[in-house]
């Protein structure tokens, strides 16, 4: 990804020499960065330690986790962060300093204390969680931008000063699902409530806890409960054992700022307490509630539907505790006969006709775990779950019975019940184990209401549901409120009894409007900067501020469109990139090929033949959609092609020949624009005093269902120090489902040289970074998505681990300040306007304005965390992300990060709008979902499940075994392939 393109100079710092000042001694005269590094490998220890590494050379690492029993030492200089990019090795660190060190001693900035150009402040002492983990105070609150007044769908809630009870409850034999718990606590309250519970009602979770106002009688009980008919009932002993007592005074203290460690099991008490009533009556599907009786089912085709509910978390917030409620849909199974949904599913019109095995698969998966009711009783159904589905038709299916008889299912349901089966040539429902199976013929089986579908949904069933959900803020605020009005949170008796009340308003938030950034474009243009206007602008007039030069091209169609359109397209979209900045070659490198979607792999081999050195290829995409990851994966694993698909609709605008000229540039090494106070000293504050680094990561999953493929992690970091505008990105498959990044930093061990070997992810763009820039990142911005609450301790210690090690194995001492934030979209706060349909509020979907920022009231009582609305709605009600600040060497004010935050919005390559998240998670986004195209079994060819050879990763224990991806082509890798 080269920082600058032929028409724009990239900064390379240091005078323009490829080492600048940091040059050290490497192998063979040439430029290493860092130092001499080191060449052995060494193996530093585990943060915490501190220990020496096998060289014997001290290499001090700060500990994401400093242990508590230790007094802190005096905090080392602000300075030193800066110093660590001069020539020179820093000394060793004195007794005090390695101590702070050793100890993650965090800093935050006060901002009355620290003006946004002067950088890092004075040192604070951190919080620590109540697992031990350093998180960062509150450094104040933000200050710039318009103040204004906005509401948020979290309601105030209020509780007595009562007593509440805690007991585990343990259950033997474990019932198999879930939904059995809370029918024997149910069945045990009915039969006991007036005794053994001394008429107490608790509150359960449907797991392990219990919570009552007040103890029961008896510290540890045994109940015997019953539950089946006939040969199939089951014994079930439910035991309720004392567990602790919740602490409100605690709590109190925590949410007055005067406790540091978070009360999480008295808050979880309470929450249990209000989601008690609505867990008997509603399906719950993780934290939210669904019912037919909120209206607004909706038919979103094979065989599921949309049902509406709410979301409801009780959170503590700095005005106390509040209940987080917002509205939600998503997919059931429709109550239906199985029949009917596989007709609904595989479109089958001749039902005498056998099953393919595709089409056996799709049911096989769409069924699974499903629970179904038996029709062909009158007066009786019994229930089953669907374990999966016979390889034979119906009418060759045969098993003993009755004493050796062997019968077929057909047979059977004819003579058992004097039912004759009509769907012969379908394959059966399997409901039991593999060993000792039960046939179920799918037209006597009836789909039970109120099951979730739990896979991914097509595109076509995706936009019915937000067809059917989209709503605008003042319409999705109302459907709020009528949603707490309906559940009547104060008048529930439980709560009642727990002396909780809520209240049934939403809660006014102070908030304020920053200011757009200034963005540059060449100097060439007309118009040379941009002021955004509500989050957008546009190219009309401006030049790229770097525009990249693409001399050897060529195009592959694999649509049914005709060569002259082709050729036209090609032709506007040449003159689009060479008006707006770019140099872009009007003719091919070689002849414009059309090819079928069936010889894909031919077609682009046969390309990279006669044209090996081609820089961009142009893909017009088949007409039948599947075929893109595809393509992906040949251009950037295979052959090193950089591409650019156009999808096959004709007729197209000015618009999106722009759009995709963006998306070229930067390709192919250009900048489309920066930020004006780049080009200013000092002029980014946090990022222009000294060289900085700013790092994306993302982790995505495989969809439910597709257990056996791997995670996939994606790290991007900026490589044009000042301007943060240009990123590259690396990819890593791991564990299934693993969210800690297994492959930021790893130790091996060279078979024939027998010396440690160091990589990992943040190793080798650090070393990018150098390359580019000539100069060692001196500070570290990490935005870290996709991280839950309940996983910020356990991601922190061991990823803050893996980015001190990468750090130490390029240079001893090499130990550059780290500022790590979560960020979250997966979240329900919602910000309305205070006032609907004033202009000076609103954007033009009736949404808050862009750069629009909360960190009071709403926020964290004790760390430090923002939401912040960075782009303009388009449709329905806008979502902000969620910044979490968990660990801060920086010492970042609160309106330094806010506004560095809101800036980088604005430089997003894909289109001239501020975007909803920072780019470098956006683009770790991307990146990680075009590496699952990589995935060549999900594709359905071969490949095999590996374990990383010797490897260890930075946590110190070998990863688990998953699917290897293929690397990307190392051209490909040095551009901004994922755009």
């Amino acid at each position: 990804m080269a920082s600058r393109g032929a028409a724009g100079g990239g900064r390379r710092g240091g005078g323009g020499r490829p080492g600048g000042e940091d040059r050290g001694r490497g192998i063979g005269g040439q430029p290493q960065p860092y130092g001499r590094g080191d060449g052995a490998g060494r193996h530093h220890q585990p943060l915490g330690r501190g220990g020496r590494g096998r060289g014997g050379v001290e290499a001090p690492v700060r500990p994401a986790a400093p242990p508590r029993a230790v007094a802190l030492a005096p905090a080392a200089s602000s300075t030193s962060a800066a110093a660590s990019s001069s020539s020179s090795a820093p000394a060793p660190p004195s007794p005090a300093t390695a101590l702070a060190r050793s100890m993650g001693r965090l800093a935050v900035a006060d901002p009355a204390a620290a003006p946004l150009a002067q950088g890092p402040a004075a040192h604070h002492q951190p919080p620590l969680s109540s697992k031990g983990v350093a998180h960062p105070a509150r450094p104040g609150f933000g200050t710039l931008g318009r103040k204004l007044v906005v509401r948020s769908n979290h309601f105030l809630v209020k509780v007595a000063d009562s007593d509440i009870s805690h007991y585990d409850v343990s259950i033997s034999p474990e019932p198999k699902a879930r939904r059995i718990n809370r029918i024997l606590l149910s069945e045990i309250v009915k039969m006991h409530g007036a005794t053994s519970l001394a008429n107490k009602t608790p509150a359960y979770d449907g797991s392990k806890s219990l919570y009552t106002a007040g103890e029961l009688p008896f510290k540890s009980m045994d109940f015997v409960v019953k539950l089946g008919k006939e040969r199939r009932e089951i014994e079930y002993k439910v035991t309720i054992r004392y567990a602790s007592r919740a602490n409100l005074y605690h709590l109190q203290q925590f949410l007055n700022g005067q406790q540091r460690d978070s009360p999480y099991d008295t808050i979880q008490a309470l929450d249990v307490v209000l989601r008690e009533s609505p867990s008997l009556n509603y399906v719950t599907v993780s934290r939210s509630f669904f019912s037919k009786e909120f209206g607004g089912e909706r038919d979103i085709g094979d065989g599921l539907e949309c049902w509406r509910g709410y979301y409801q978390s009780l959170r503590p917030t700095q005005m106390g505790l509040s209940l987080n409620i917002d509205t939600c849909s998503t997919a059931f199974y429709k109550s239906i006969p199985v029949v009917q949904f596989v007709n609904g599913c595989l479109r089958v019109t001749n039902p005498a006709q056998p099953f393919s095995d595709r089409d056996r698969l799709k049911i096989k998966k769409a069924l699974r775990g499903v629970r179904v009711e038996t029709t062909h009783q009158e007066g009786k159904s019994r229930t089953y779950k669907i374990t999966g589905i016979t390889s034979a038709p119906l009418a060759q299916l045969k098993f003993t019975w009755n004493e050796g008889h062997e019968l077929t299912v057909v047979q059977y349901f004819a003579q058992r019940y004097n039912y004759r089966l009509q769907y012969t040539a379908w394959p059966c429902l399997q409901s039991g184990s593999d060993s000792n199976p039960l046939y179920l013929p799918m037209e006597v089986c009836q789909i039970i209401q109120g099951q979730k579908y739990p896979r991914k949904l097509s595109d076509v069933q995706v936009a019915s549901i937000l067809k059917a959900t989209c709503k605008r803020p003042q319409e999705r605020e109302q459907n709020i409120i009528e949603m707490v009005d309906h559940n009547n949170y104060s008048a529930d008796r439980l709560a009642q009894m727990f002396g909780i009340t809520v209240a049934n308003r939403m809660a006014n938030v102070p908030a304020r409007v920053l200011p757009p950034p200034m963005l540059k474009y060449h100097e060439s243009g007309r118009e040379k900067t941009v002021a955004p206007n509500v989050g957008q602008w546009n190219m009309i007039n401006k030049k790229m501020v770097n525009g990249g030069n693409v001399h050897s091209w060529t195009c592959l169609n694999f649509s049914r469109m005709p060569p002259h359109v082709v050729d036209r397209i090609c032709d506007d979209l040449g003159r689009m990139c060479n008006s707006i900045g770019m140099v872009f070659n009007p003719r091919p490198v070689t002849e414009i090929q059309s090819a079928s979607p069936n010889h894909i792999e031919a077609a682009l081999r046969d390309v990279h033949k006669r044209a090996p050195n081609i820089q961009l290829l142009i893909v017009i995409l088949p007409d039948v959609t599947g075929h893109y990851g595809k393509i992906k994966r040949l251009c950037e694993t295979d052959l090193g092609i950089v591409s650019q698909c156009i999808n096959p609709k004709p007729n197209k605008n000015k618009q999106y020949f722009e759009n995709v000229a963006l998306k070229i540039n930067v390709k192919v090494g250009g900048r489309n624009t920066v930020l004006e106070r780049a080009f200013v000293p000092n002029g980014i504050p946090f990022v222009s005093d000294v060289p900085t680094i700013i790092f994306g990561a993302d982790v995505t999953h495989p969809v439910a269902g597709e257990d056996s493929s791997p995670s996939i992690a994606a790290v991007v970091a900026s490589m044009d120090w000042p301007e943060v505008t240009t990123y590259k990105a690396l990819i890593s498959a791991q564990a299934h489902r693993q969210e800690i990044i297994q492959n930021l930093f790893w130790t091996s061990t060279d078979p024939e040289k027998g010396t440690h070997v160091n990589g990992g992810m943040i190793r080798e763009l650090l070393t990018s970074f150098f390359k580019r820039t000539g100069r060692k990142p001196a500070r570290i911005i990490f935005y870290r998505d996709g991280v839950s609450e309940g996983q910020f301790s356990h991601v922190l210690l061991h990823e803050m681990d893996a980015i001190r090690k990468a750090c130490a194995s390029l240079q001893d001492g090499y130990l550059p300040p780290v500022t790590f934030v979560v960020v979250q979209k997966r979240h329900h706060t919602r910000l309305f306007p205070e006032v609907h349909g004033r202009r000076e509020l609103t954007d033009k979907s009736g949404n808050i304005l862009p750069g629009t920022v909360v960190d009071t009231n709403i926020c964290h009582p004790i760390e430090f965390d923002f939401y912040l609305c960075s782009h303009a709605g388009i449709q329905g009600t806008s979502r902000p992300a969620h910044y979490h600040v968990l660990y801060d060497e920086n010492h970042f004010s609160a309106d330094a990060l806010q506004m560095l935050t809101n800036n980088l919005c604005y430089t997003y390559a894909r289109c001239t709008r501020s975007v909803s998240v920072v780019p470098p998670v956006y683009y770790a986004h991307l990146a990680a979902f075009r590496a699952r195209y990589y995935d060549e079994q999900a594709e359905g060819t071969d490949a095999t499940s590996v374990v990383s050879g010797g490897a260890t990763s930075a946590g110190g224990a070998p990863p688990a075994a998953f699917r290897r991806l293929p690397q990307v082509k190392e051209n490909v890798k040095e551009v901004m392939f994922f755009c």
